[in-house]
């Protein structure tokens, strides 16, 4: 028996009082319903390391000929031999399922497009699409039920008002009505009154969405999993749940680059009517209006790739666009030269976790720093921001409001370059509420000098403020129209952030808002998602960033360099720019690294 059971076991005997444990932030927020299970993020099990190779094609292949393999592949491998790929027309997946098109590697099969895949309307060089043509925009009432029972946080059986149609395996949409005004709470709307522009992803006036699967059904009880996340769901906005049909599910994309320069496509890699699929240790170059394009699909797991360029480096220029969705990972890639790298869209579940983001390139307004987009249409909650390195964190009102979110661990520099407007590490427009920011290192030292600016506390400069609160554009309200929201102060969490503007680490009970228990320690757990280190980590400190971390080169030693970041720096630069990347130089995988780190010493625990 150890020490502390010991101790327990006596205090007990004694019949003397027993110590409660220390309550963390991590408790607080799981206790006042502001976070979910994360763990689960991705696709279900893990990515398969498939060894079956079911047709191996070489240099001179059209895309015709790899689309039939594609189609005759049956659990296995599509390989494409090392060498370079001229295809006049995408590749599609339409109608496969469990199949991975792999390359020799990143740095010895490219593939070039100069035609596309139509894609359900998404136009994509490589279509992830599943047989059926139901999508948002013309769900039939044969594939809608209402929602009558089971509404709570929590709940894994939902009561239909019939059941029919429906079955075990079957992927789900719930979704319910918009708010009509203001909740002043959980608020969820795409309407003109609280948005910049409107017409969020999803059905029309139903921004709020949650992907699941049904796993048993009993009358017309249904189980699914996972259950409810969001706290806000109520007979009062009839809340129902729809289905597309047959799903594509179990594909990938794996080990060679894309070369999107000359391809008329909207998208690189399009996820539609799919679940399950993935993208790993792919180098994707130059797409149009985004590399990867999540748009009604769920459990997509994009990692371990590189990401450079946008052929407009303007509105809409995104990396990894989450548009309808849920419960994706998007873990351990490096965005370069990438105008917005996160562009998130209704979704909820969502990981997005340990990505290097560079070369924000913007020309509409090259002043500007642009950042990692945590909500941008009605309809985002519960998702996860976690140990990214990168210049800023954003949720806007361009299409509606957004709701609990969590961004812990990352290094934000608040700076790119010489952009001197809206240099904000943190900027959360009106209508963005129930916020979590926790553990982050913020800022850049000289040049932050205010702390928070907000009409609460307004001083100093906004592109010079640590965060900006409440305003609904760049430093005011009046860009928008829209009026300042003091909710977004009084329902934000900060807790245990160092800034570079006040130089310390901020544990205060007067930034949590009113209702969620103050925590009674300080320590903060190594992930919100992972259960420990991971085995790609290798040997850079465990966790990388906080307040807890020491000994980092970043002037105040809470930062080290997460893996992504290494292999941005440690690989070799081409001539035109990008890296001669590929996954397996950079990123170690094996059992020696999954040894847990030595407990850290540093915690100042209350």
């Amino acid at each position: 028996m150890r020490y502390g059971k010991r101790l327990m076991f006596a205090l007990l005997v004694l019949g003397l009082p027993v110590p409660a444990a220390a309550q963390t932030i991590a408790d607080s927020l799981s206790a006042a319903g502001r976070t979910i299970d994360w763990s689960g993020a991705g696709v279900i099990g893990g990515i398969p390391n498939r060894t079956n190779i079911c047709t191996t094609l070489g240099v001179g292949t059209s895309a015709a000929a790899i689309n039939s393999a594609i189609a005759a592949c049956s659990n296995g491998v599509v390989l494409l031999s090392a060498g370079t790929y001229t295809l006049s027309s995408g590749i599609t997946f339409r109608g496969a399922n469990n199949v991975t098109l792999r390359g020799a590697g990143p740095d010895q099969t490219t593939v070039k497009f100069t035609g596309r895949d139509s894609c359900g309307g998404l136009f994509a060089d490589v279509c992830m699409h599943g047989p059926s043509d139901i999508w948002s925009g013309n769900v039939p009432a044969s594939t809608t039920r209402n929602w009558t029972a089971g509404h709570e946080k929590g709940m894994t059986k939902i009561t239909l008002d019939s059941a029919a149609g429906l079955s075990v395996g079957q992927v789900v949409v719930l979704d319910q009505r918009d708010d009509a005004s203001d909740t002043r709470g959980v608020f969820v709307s795409g309407s003109r009154s609280c948005s910049q522009e409107g017409n969020p992803a999803g059905r029309s006036g139903r921004a709020q969405q949650q992907y699941t699967q049904v796993t048993a059904i009993s009358g017309n009880q249904v189980t699914i999993s996972p259950g409810v996340y969001m706290v806000n769901w109520r007979p009062s906005q009839q809340p129902q749940l729809w289905w597309w049909g047959a799903t594509a599910t179990m594909n990938g994309v794996e080990a060679m680059t894309l070369d999107h320069s000359a391809s008329p496509a909207t998208t690189g890699i399009g996820f539609q009517n799919a679940y399950n699929c993935w993208v790993k240790n792919v180098k994707s170059l130059n797409a149009n209006r985004n590399h990867v394009w999540l748009n009604q699909a769920a459990r997509i797991e994009v990692r371990d790739s590189y990401f450079f360029g946008t052929r407009n480096a303007a509105s809409q220029s995104y990396g990894v666009e989450l548009f309808g969705t849920g419960d994706d990972l998007i873990v351990n890639n490096i965005f370069q030269h990438v105008t917005a790298p996160i562009m998130t869209g209704n979704s909820s579940g969502v990981v997005v976790a340990y990505n290097f983001m560079t070369d924000m390139y913007y020309t509409v307004s090259n002043w500007m720093m642009a950042g990692l987009q945590g909500s941008h249409d009605a309809g985002t909650g519960m998702n996860l921001v976690e140990g990214n390195v990168g210049n800023a964190f954003l949720m806007d009102n361009y299409h509606g409001t957004g709701n609990l979110i969590t961004v812990f661990r990352n290094r934000l520099m608040g700076t790119e370059g010489s952009k001197g407007s809206n240099t904000t590490p943190i900027n959360l427009f009106g209508y963005n509420r129930f916020v979590n920011i926790v553990g982050n290192v913020l800022g850049t030292s000289g040049y932050h000098q205010t702390y928070e600016y907000s009409q609460a506390s307004s001083a100093g400069s906004t592109d010079r403020s640590i965060y900006v609160l409440g305003y609904s554009g760049v430093g005011n309200s009046s860009t928008a129209g829209l009026p300042y929201d003091s909710l977004v102060l009084s329902t934000l969490v900060r807790w245990g952030n160092f800034d570079f503007a006040t130089s310390q680490s901020q544990w205060k009970s007067s930034e949590l808002p009113s209702g969620l228990t103050a925590p009674t320690s300080q320590a903060l757990p190594p992930s919100l998602f992972l259960a420990s280190r991971p085995a790609w980590w290798g040997t850079t400190p465990w966790p990388a960033i906080g307040p807890d971390v020491s000994g980092g080169p970043d002037g105040a030693g809470h930062v080290h360099k997460i893996p992504a970041q290494a292999c941005y720096e440690g690989t070799r630069t081409n001539g035109d720019g990008t890296l001669a990347f590929n996954a397996k130089a950079c990123y170690a995988d094996t059992a020696a690294l999954l040894a847990p780190p030595s407990a850290p010493t540093n915690l100042n625990v209350r």
